[in-house]
């Protein structure tokens, strides 16, 4: 018997096999839920059906998170499908490429406000459209965010203030959704090469950085990620809302690794 036996959620976000949604889907999966897609167009949809179509699921639906009809059109059609939703997986992002690279104080407005539209905003909208299929269900939304929102890291700009947004976006919405009875989290997970990934310049740096500095001595999984979104969106998280959860194998708790913390010695 699984934990998520029962029990039907949303993903939105999966872009490919490498994509952070798509570990969790499988951690869903395997753990018995039944799982809706989302695609935004014709190119994403011919890779999503498959891996849909991989683990049993026959629900994949379009979906721009940029538009309110299309969020409104995607709710309704899981309304005909379903009629209710247990969970909704957020794992959407984006920044225009060029917003990535050099000072910060150069991004330009209209890529300031697409982040936000694209990377936090996406969380209300969603939220709010889910919430009438999560009537009485005790519903767990979760979605993807990062140490950049934190700490400044480099070439991620504007989409670390952006991820900052989404993160003060759990907190208010963990307080509007706990009287009805539901909750909202936030996985803050390590460096992971998916498709997104491949836009932030020096990217495989900052992993092999991660990747010195954890206290395991190595990056993040899929599998690992995935293994946390399945406890937040099973019952057994039914005590926590408004979180956000660290799975980074440790880095965000260490200022040095203990490679540089013993050179820094030898050298005194």
């Amino acid at each position: 018997m699984g934990l998520m036996d029962g029990k039907r959620g949303l993903v939105v976000g999966v872009a490919n096999e490498r994509s952070i949604a798509w570990g969790i889907a499988q951690s869903l999966h395997r753990d018995g839920a039944e799982l809706a897609f989302t695609y935004l167009n014709e190119s994403l949809e011919k890779r999503v059906r498959p891996l849909a179509k991989s683990i049993g699921s026959n629900v994949v639906l379009p979906c721009d998170v940029g538009s309110d009809d299309d969020i409104k059109a995607l709710f309704q059609s899981l309304k005909e499908e379903w009629g209710s939703l247990d969970f909704l997986v957020h794992s959407v992002a984006f920044a225009n490429k060029d917003e990535l690279k050099g000072a910060f104080y150069n991004t330009s407005r209209e890529g300031f406000a697409l982040a936000h539209d694209i990377s936090a905003y996406s969380l209300v909208a969603l939220t709010r459209e889910a919430l009438p299929l999560m009537e009485g269900r005790n519903g767990s939304i979760i979605t993807m965010t990062y140490y950049g929102a934190e700490k400044v890291m480099p070439n991620y700009n504007v989409m670390g203030v952006a991820k900052a947004s989404l993160e003060a976006s759990v907190r208010y919405l963990a307080a509007d959704l706990g009287p009805i009875g539901h909750r909202i989290n936030a996985i803050s997970a390590g460096p992971v090469r998916t498709l997104a990934a491949a836009g932030i310049g020096d990217f495989r740096k900052i992993q092999r950085v991660n990747e010195l500095r954890t206290p395991h001595g190595r990056l993040v999984t899929l599998k690992e990620i995935g293994g946390t979104a399945l406890y937040l969106c099973s019952d057994a998280s039914t005590g926590m809302t408004g979180e956000i959860l660290h799975v980074d194998c440790g880095f965000h708790v260490m200022s040095l690794s203990i490679n540089e913390a013993l050179h820094m010695s030898s050298e005194s």
